[in-house]
């Protein structure tokens, strides 16, 4: 396996690499968590579905809104427990005395839609590990 990274910096270069990695023989993409991303995770899915790409995503919303696959923490496990430091600052709390926390709670989500799309076949041992199956 070949890792390439592939920096996008403004909405034009989405197609662009999207189309040179879905060049390659056997390519997929791992679309990773920034404010870029997010803000054009729509045109990020849509260059996907054009270029018949498989892919990863950050979060389980991505995948429900068509994206194919996201493991990763739960962000509303993360809000949750943003709201416990909230509540122990309004109390009282020096907010720089509380802990840094990392996530506790991933989840795996696949949408089975998108990967028929791409004409991909789901293994049962990674159905039955998901959090999630969207069909």
């Amino acid at each position: 396996m070949e890792l390439t990274r592939a920096a996008v910096r403004v909405p034009a270069d989405i197609d662009v690499t999207v189309a040179e990695l879905a060049s390659r023989p056997n390519a997929g993409m791992v679309v990773m968590s920034d404010a870029f991303n997010s803000i054009h995770q729509a045109t990020i899915r849509k260059s996907l579905e054009r270029y018949q790409l498989p892919h990863i995503v950050p979060w389980r919303e991505y995948v429900t809104s068509g994206g194919m696959m996201s493991y990763g923490p739960s962000l509303i496990d993360i809000f949750r427990r943003s709201a416990q430091y909230v509540d122990r600052i309004l109390k009282g709390a020096t907010p720089s005395e509380l802990p840094a926390q990392a996530p506790t709670k991933y989840e795996l989500v696949i949408n089975l839609k998108t990967t028929k799309a791409l004409g991909l076949r789901v293994p049962d041992q990674l159905m039955a590990l998901a959090d999630e199956v969207i069909e």
